[in-house]
């Protein structure tokens, strides 16, 4: 199976038997009140608003909304709100969070903390999906907004988090391109001997049903015509799932650079974590915070069933 758009996205999250919760962390914020509510018009996701009740009922009711219809909870005394967010998840009362008007280091903090028991042994990633007009199916780029320098055995964590994302969404064989700026094994470039490994790793079974394929440069992973000029014998050049970047400046500056090109849609989510977290920009147009809820939520619903 490929996703070729986010409407397949949506439609999955709209189709869902039962939807999941969300537990928005400092909800009281304008952007972030129309997001949730555009989502729970949708019929998305169940929204948990954690903040100020008085700022809550008035931004909900500056929307045309009855206050009565939302579950609103207070911040506990001696909390923050991403604190009081995860109790409710940690209760069985939310399925995945969502960052309001908090700072993400202090959104992650509670979610890291060992005795709240969200923690998987995993390294928490950031999976982004792209629509690209130049690519035929969704691509996702990891990791370009979380961890900063990983070592191999964090990259294996990564690539584990976004194929698993993928298989969540119904992919047999998730394709993983580990990017570097060459094809060759180069001992003064240790990106290049960390892509040969998670190769080695994926081969020997030990990353489960995927194909990982490294170290290749961005242009042979992304165009089959490109390999071919350049005599690389790769079956899945111009078919890749996944890009694995050597670390998160080159992760960050590849999504960016897709972000500002025309016709170019994307949304992300926060793995490693028992539950998903959305994370979305202060600058990110409507849709996109509308898709990025509704993949965490597909994202949980179906990892609850696993």
């Amino acid at each position: 199976m490929n996703l070729q758009t986010f409407d397949e996205i949506l439609a999955m999250s709209g189709n869902s038997k039962k939807k999941s919760v969300m537990a928005v962390a400092g909800a009281g914020k304008a952007a972030v009140i129309e997001a949730v509510l555009e989502a729970a018009e949708n019929g998305l996701v169940e929204p948990v608003l954690v903040g100020d009740p008085e700022d809550l009922s008035e931004l909900l009711r500056q929307n045309g909304k009855n206050v009565s219809d939302f579950n609103i909870v207070k911040v506990t005394e001696g909390q923050t709100p991403a604190e009081t967010a995860v109790d409710i998840i940690k209760k069985g009362n939310a399925d995945f969070l969502m960052k309001g008007s908090v700072e993400t280091s202090d959104l992650l903090r509670p979610v890291v903390k060992r005795e709240n028991g969200l923690r998987t042994g995993r390294t928490i990633s950031h999976v982004a999906f792209y629509q690209l007009p130049f690519y035929h199916k969704l691509i996702v780029t990891t990791d370009g907004g979380i961890t900063a320098y990983p070592n191999l055995d964090m990259k294996r964590d990564i690539l584990l988090n976004a194929v698993e994302a993928l298989r969540l969404l119904g992919y047999e064989t998730p394709k993983v391109a580990v990017l570097c700026c060459k094809e060759t094994p180069d001992k003064n470039m240790p990106e290049t001997l960390d892509a040969l490994e998670l190769k080695n790793m994926c081969d020997r079974g030990e990353l489960g049903n995927c194909v990982v394929q490294g170290p290749i440069s961005y242009d042979l992973a992304m165009s089959s015509q490109r390999a071919q000029l350049k005599h690389y014998d790769c079956p899945y050049s111009g078919d890749f799932d996944v890009l694995l970047a050597p670390n998160i400046h080159a992760g960050n500056i590849l999504g960016k650079c897709w972000e500002l090109l025309p016709g170019v849609n994307m949304a992300s989510y926060v793995s490693g974590a028992k539950i998903p977290i959305v994370l979305t920009s202060r600058a990110a147009p409507p849709q996109e915070r509308l898709t990025c809820i509704a993949l965490a939520g597909v994202i949980a619903g179906r990892s609850a069933k696993v």
